[in-house]
């Protein structure tokens, strides 16, 4: 299936979740956050969270600093 990812289209593994997706972005352990479709995912769902055919996903990193 494809997703839209940051505004880029990947191909993924249909049923892939959002913890497929961050782990093929080699985006895990990263402090950051993740919206579908305009709504935010909890980080605690990451693992549960099916993505459709035609998902927008945002990934966004958090950066610290002061």
């Amino acid at each position: 299936m494809f997703v839209q990812v940051n505004g880029e289209a990947m191909e993924l593994p249909g049923g892939a979740t959002i913890a497929v997706l961050i782990d093929r972005l080699t985006l895990t352990g990263k402090r950051l956050a993740v919206e579908v479709n305009e709504d935010i995912v909890p980080r605690s769902q990451h693992e549960q969270f099916t993505l459709s055919e035609g998902d927008r996903v945002e990934v966004v990193h958090a950066i610290g600093g002061g």
